[in-house]
């Protein structure tokens, strides 16, 4: 039989050890640390973990619209940075753009979906005509090349693309403000334009354009 003290301690320790292997499962992981990036090979997106719940007001095709086309369109954007963040040799300027530009797509991508499954559309359907430029697509031959360079070449490459990009970006948000009705949509419609603005301005000026 165990003496009483012995077996107080010896339960002791088995809570210890419990509490320890509770303590050791994996840790979450914090939205946009650097374990969250896409992998070099620039396929991962991030999640939108969004509730149904549609945007207040009104709603009309427009607004649906712009909230499908901006998803791939920020999804991209999302990978373009993330490509830009796994790399070791590029500009510090350069890099905090590529993390400024990665930190603002999943929550924006978490709202747009939100209001599609509230507003009973379907947040997985790609709304970017791959035929229409003004889309700001980049190929998947352009991110390929993008993933694989480094250095300046890494650099003037991720520019070109993210100003395309960008300036597609902003048509849609443009497009959204002049036809959509939905007032949350507007206001995100309008900061986009603003942030995006000022971030073509930036890459240019790091271009030398």
């Amino acid at each position: 039989m165990c003496h009483p003290r012995l077996r107080l301690i010896m339960t002791a320790a088995v809570l210890g050890v419990s509490v320890a292997l509770t303590g050791c499962g994996t840790p979450p992981v914090a939205d946009h640390d650097m374990g969250a990036m896409p992998s070099p090979s620039g396929s991962s997106a991030p999640s939108a973990s969004a509730s149904a719940t549609p945007a207040a007001g009104p709603h009309n095709d427009a607004d649906v619209m712009f909230a499908t086309k901006s998803i791939p369109q920020h999804n991209q954007a999302f990978e373009m940075s993330g490509m830009m963040l796994a790399k070791t040799d590029i500009d510090p300027q350069v890099a905090a753009l590529a993390r400024k530009i990665n930190d603002a797509q999943s929550p924006e991508i978490a709202q747009l979906t939100g209001w599609l499954a509230g507003w009973g559309a379907e947040p997985g359907m790609d709304g970017m005509d791959h035929g229409n430029t003004d889309d700001g697509v980049v190929t998947e031959a352009e991110m390929a090349e993008l993933n694989s360079a480094t250095g300046e070449e890494a650099t003037t490459l991720f520019l070109d693309a993210m100003i395309k990009h960008h300036t597609g970006a902003i048509a849609t948000a443009q497009t959204e403000l002049d036809r959509g009705v939905n007032p949350d949509a507007k206001r995100l419609a309008n900061a986009l334009v603003d942030a995006q603005e000022t971030e073509i301005t930036e890459m240019e000026d790091l271009a030398g354009f």
